[in-house]
This record gives structure tokens, C-alpha cells and sequence, in this order.
């Protein structure tokens, strides 16, 4: 697919910019070819007159980004100023005892929720923009588009740095939590990063491409129920001369993601800012609800750079499971006194376990392509750029990665639970500490929510619940997909179903051994 650019001609009264490019180039441009997909309609909320005043208003994303643009200016402050007690330091607490746990549960109940209230984006956005919620004329920077062929990787660029930051968390102990200073320059470095992405290319290109957290998002938030924002009459868009949701207008900004609400079929890139709800001239775009899993379900154009996300992922968490073993710690100091590198975390364990788990995944999809592919199917073009046609592999790899998505998201959660459980009362003596009335020998400080026994059973159970989301999800996407191209239905039915119940039980067997270490 290419780049379709559209022109206008501005001057001073019209605000939308001379080309706004329609991305992403994988697959989800404006496409006039593209057909309706069977993705359920679902209850569109904005239908209300008080959600719909709410959503029109120019001030609400600003005033869901403040309360979090100032708890993590406090935890860059504080990180530097505070206590020096890990546990007592409200950066380190709130960040890593309370924060990462509960962006899991908006992942998976909401889906891009955490986008609409970011702060490191959200900061830089009002840079870029030079305003802080009014529809400025004018924005701030290059404004420059990401090169295609850099574009056309997607998620797998999140994913690298999602990858990238966790070495270097783990090489730092930052959420030990470590030195609380290190907390500090963690988040100053990921809102440094934004600012310069905004500053040098257009729009929320960071946040879609870069982002540490934004194929992480994505992927795992397709389980949420809240669809985003799309088009209640797709006829009305395709004859809109306009197209303000995609190049703004005088009430709102072109989408800052490149999703244009006339072919989203699922809630994988729009970041519920509600700018192509403000912008649109005919009052065709809602807020749509959603069944959880319908975005892991129903999107008919799935992207290989999504699926390799998945499985990039899978391999990371599982890395971060086995480092929690009493065994590891051997083994890695082998590793570096063999490769001379300083201490833990290995990178040669470190993206070994990545890469290896990440493989054996797609090895475990290739046997099953070369058992069931019935011969002589067509497959098709590839719905992206990457290749002009689908191969056997990337036929069943790509709907099967999307199935075990409930998987990979639920061992994310339950990897958090410890700390959480364990910890998350400290944020009570951390903010008394600033004005001098927290102590680690405070009741709260030492209390735990739950002991180690309990938190394996909520691991397990949280485990149990994604492994039957992943063979709900996978039994519907086979059915639909894998079926019509397969000799021997049924058994490859089966095939495919073991996978997530493999992987599954790896991380639960994995949990029992770590015994509630966090």
C-alpha cells in the first residue's frame, strides 16, 4: 500500500494543513477499495447528550492528562529530592508497587485508555502544539511524516523499545525498586524522548511507533471493551469531501494516530483523544463499546507486525519468569564471566531467551501449517507491504498469535501481582515520609495483602482466566480462518488449541517454581 496524501489549499482562516498523510502504510491508510468488515456495531455511548457534551469539549483530554502530569513530575522530584529508602520514596512506590499493575487492568478493560491520559505524551503533545487544550493554528516543529519504509515495521519498533527499556530497567534494578533517583531518570528519558519525536515529526508518531508502552498497549488492550472512536455511517465518510477526522478542521485536529474512523476494525491504534469526534463536520463518529476480545475476534486485516509483537512479548515475560527462579543467578554469572560483561542481566540470556522463545512459538505454527495447509490453496495477497503474497506460515501464524493474546496479557498481570500484593501499602508510609511521618517500621509498610501461597493461587487463577479468553478467541478466529484453508479440520482445530494451553501451563508450572517472588 502506499502513502495517499491529500492537499489542501489553507490560508489564514483554514487551519488544515497543506498535506496530511494518511498512514500507517500496514495497513490501515484510507483505502477506497477496502470493505466493510463484520465487526459488530456495539453501543455507541456518544449517542448521549451529556457523553456527547463531554466528549465535545475541548478541555477533557487535558483534564485527563493533568492528574497524571503531576504525580510523575512529583515522582521525577521526588526521586532526586525524597527519601532515600526505596520503599518509603513515593516515585518508586506509587511507579512500581501501584502504576504498572493498574495499567494492566485498563489494558484489558478499557484497551487504549492509558493513551488518553498519558503524561509523557500528553506533555509534549501541548509543546507541539504550543496550547494546552485550544485548537491552535499553528503547531510547533518539523512536522515531519516517519519514512515509510521505517513506518511499515509498526508495533515491532514499540516493541524493540519496550525491550530495549526493560534491559535497561533490569540492568539498573530501577524497579527493585532500586536507587529512587534512577526511577527519576527513567521517566525524564522517556518524556525527553517524546518531546524531540514531537518536535521533529508530526502528529502522535511517537506514541503510534515508538512508544515503550504502545505495542504493549495495543496488543494486549484488544481484549478491552471499549471499541473507540469509528464511524457510524461508513456511506457518509466515503463522500465526505472534508475529511476533517483525518486533516482537521476548526474544532479538532487531524487524528494524531493515522486511523481513519471509516476502516477501523478494531481498537488497536486509536488513542481515544476524540479529536476526529470534534473534528467531523456531519456528526458521523462515535464512542462505541464493545464485548471483551471482539478487537482480537473480528479485525479482517490482521498485521504480521502485531503477531511477531506477540510473540516478542511471550518471550520477554517468560525471560523475566525464569530470572525469578532460585537457579537463575548461577547461570547468569556464568554468562558473564564468560562474556566479561559486568553483572545481571546477560544480554546474551537476555535476547537469547527472547529470540529462542519467539522462535519456538513460530516453529510451533509452522508444523502446524505444513500439516493441515490443504494443497493447492490460494492465500492470497498479504494485507501490508511487507510481502505481495501470504505465505503457509504467515496463513496461520498471524490469526494464531492473535489468539493467544488473552495468554501473553494475563502473564503480564500476574508478573505484576507480586509486587503489588506484597508492597502496594507502602505508598501510604511513602507519601507520609514527606512531611516527615513514614517509617519502614511503620504496620503498613510491612504489610502484605497477600502471603506467597495466595499469590501463586491469584497467579494461577489469573492464568486459568486468559487461558479460557485464548481458546475462546482462538476456537472463533480458527473457525473463521484457518478452516476454510485447512485438509483435516478438525484435528487442526485441536493443534492450534493446544498452543495456548501449552503456553499456559509453562507459565503457570513457571509461577509455582518462583513461589510469589516479585
Amino acid at each position: 500500500m502506499t502513502l495517499l496524501e491529500e492537499h489542501g489549499t489553507p490560508d489564514d482562516a483554514d487551519p488544515i494543513p497543506v498535506a496530511v498523510r494518511l498512514r500507517p502504510p500496514e495497513g490501515e491508510g484510507v483505502v477506497a477499495h477496502f470493505g466493510p468488515s463484520d465487526l459488530p456495531a456495539g453501543l455507541d455511548v456518544a449517542r448521549h447528550p451529556r457523553v456527547a457534551r463531554i466528549l465535545a469539549h475541548r478541555r477533557l483530554q487535558f483534564l485527563l492528562i493533568l492528574p497524571n502530569q503531576i504525580v510523575f513530575w512529583a515522582v521525577i522530584v521526588l526521586g532526586f529530592a525524597g527519601a532515600v529508602v526505596p520503599g518509603l520514596n513515593f516515585a518508586t512506590a506509587i511507579t512500581w508497587y501501584v502504576w504498572f499493575c493498574l495499567v494492566f487492568v485498563l489494558m484489558v478493560v478499557v484497551g487504549r485508555g492509558w493513551c488518553a491520559m498519558c503524561p509523557f505524551g500528553g506533555f509534549a503533545e501541548w509543546i507541539q502544539r504550543r496550547a494546552l487544550w485550544q485548537r491552535a493554528q499553528r503547531t510547533l516543529g518539523l512536522g515531519r511524516p516517519l519514512p515509510e519504509p521505517v513506518a511499515r515495521y509498526g508495533f515491532l519498533l514499540s516493541a524493540g523499545a519496550f525491550i530495549l527499556l526493560t534491559f535497561i530497567e533490569e540492568f539498573f534494578n530501577i524497579a527493585g525498586p532500586g536507587n529512587p533517583m534512577a526511577t527519576s531518570f527513567m521517566v525524564i528519558g522517556i518524556v525527553a524522548s517524546a518531546v524531540v519525536f514531537f518536535l521533529v515529526f508530526e502528529r502522535r508518531t511517537f506514541c503510534r511507533y515508538v512508544c515503550p508502552l504502545s505495542g504493549l498497549i495495543g496488543t494486549v488492550g484488544s481484549m478491552g471493551s471499549v471499541a473507540g472512536f469509528r464511524t457510524r455511517d461508513r456511506a457518509t465518510c466515503m463522500t465526505c469531501e472534508t475529511k476533517d477526522c483525518m486533516r482537521g478542521g476548526t474544532s479538532g485536529y487531524g487524528c494524531p494516530w493515522y486511523t481513519w474512523p471509516g476502516s477501523a476494525d478494531s481498537n488497536l491504534s486509536c488513542g481515544l483523544c476524540t479529536e476526529c469526534y470534534k473534528a467531523c463536520p456531519s456528526d458521523n463518529i462515535g464512542l462505541f463499546l464493545q464485548k471483551p476480545l471482539t478487537s482480537v475476534i473480528a479485525p479482517v486485516r490482521r498485521r504480521a507486525d502485531v503477531a511477531w509483537v506477540v510473540a516478542l512479548l511471550w518471550g520477554l515475560v517468560v525471560f523475566q519468569q525464569l530470572n525469578a527462579l532460585p537457579g537463575y543467578a548461577p547461570v547468569d554469572g556464568w554468562l558473564n564471566r564468560v562474556t566479561h560483561f559486568p553483572h545481571y542481566p546477560n544480554p546474551v540470556a537476555y535476547l537469547g531467551t527472547i529470540v529462542g522463545v519467539t522462535l519456538i512459538t513460530a516453529g510451533l505454527v509452522w508444523l502446524v501449517s505444513r500439516a493441515f495447509l490443504r494443497p493447492g490453496t490460494d492465500l492470497g495477497p498479504a494485507p501490508d507491504t511487507f510481502v505481495a503474497r501470504r505465505s503457509p506460515f504467515r496463513a496461520y501464524f498471524v490469526p494464531i498469535a492473535y489468539g493467544i493474546i488473552p495468554v501473553v496479557g494475563a502473564n503480564y498481570f500476574a508478573r505484576q501481582l507480586p509486587k503489588f500484593f506484597k508492597h502496594a501499602t507502602r505508598v501510604v508510609p511513602a507519601v507520609g515520609s514527606l512531611v516527615g511521618k513514614g517509617s519502614t517500621s511503620s504496620t503498613l509498610y510491612k504489610f502484605h495483602i497477600l502471603t506467597d501461597p495466595r499469590i501463586v493461587v491469584v497467579q494461577v487463577v489469573v492464568m486459568t482466566l486468559g487461558t479460557l479468553a485464548a481458546l475462546w478467541a482462538t476456537d472463533r478466529i480458527v473457525g473463521r480462518e484457518l478452516v476454510p484453508i485447512s485438509k483435516h479440520p478438525a484435528l487442526m482445530r485441536l493443534s492450534v488449541l493446544a498452543i495456548p494451553v501449552a503456553f499456559s501451563a509453562v507459565a503457570v508450572w513457571l509461577y509455582i517454581l518462583m513461589h510469589g517472588a516479585s
